[in-house]
C-alpha cells in the first residue's frame, strides 16, 4: 500500500518541479529590454516591474506550496479510510492531515504577509500625512 502511495508523491513532485520551471519561463519574458532606451543607463530595470516579478514569483511558488497541502491532505484521508481501524495508521493519518493543514494555514498567512509588505513598499501605506 505504501508503494502507490510514494508514487504519487513522486508524481506530484514531478508535475510542480515542471509547473516551477514553465513559470519561470513565462516570468523571464517580463525581463525584456526596450529597443527604444537601448543605450540609456539603467534601460529595463524598472523597479515597479522587478518588484511585480518578484510578487508573482513568490505567489506562484505559495499557491504551488497550497496545492501541495491539499495533496497530503487527500492522501492522508485516503490512508485514514484504508486504516481499517488500525490504531498506529489511523494515528499517523491524522497526524499527517494535523501538520498539512498547520502547513496550509502558514502558506495563507505568508501570502497575507507577502501583500502588506508588497503594498509598504508600493508605498501604497503611508504613515503619516494624507494629501
Amino acid at each position: 500500500m505504501i508503494a502507490p502511495l510514494k508514487r504519487i508523491g513522486a508524481y506530484a513532485l514531478t508535475s510542480g518541479t515542471l509547473v516551477m520551471s514553465l513559470a519561470s519561463s513565462a516570468f523571464a519574458q517580463f525581463g525584456g529590454e526596450d529597443p527604444e532606451l537601448e543605450g540609456t543607463p539603467g534601460a529595463g530595470t524598472d523597479e515597479g516591474t522587478i518588484r511585480e516579478i518578484i510578487v508573482n514569483v513568490v505567489n506562484v511558488v505559495l499557491n504551488f506550496l497550497a496545492l501541495i497541502a491539499v495533496i497530503v491532505i487527500v492522501i492522508a484521508g485516503i490512508r485514514l479510510i484504508i486504516s481499517q481501524g488500525e490504531d498506529e495508521a489511523k494515528d499517523k493519518a491524522k497526524k499527517t492531515i494535523f501538520y498539512a493543514l498547520i502547513g496550509l494555514v502558514i502558506v495563507l498567512f505568508a501570502r497575507v504577509i507577502v501583500g502588506l509588505i508588497t503594498n509598504i513598499l508600493a508605498g501604497e501605506v503611508t504613515g503619516g500625512v494624507a494629501e
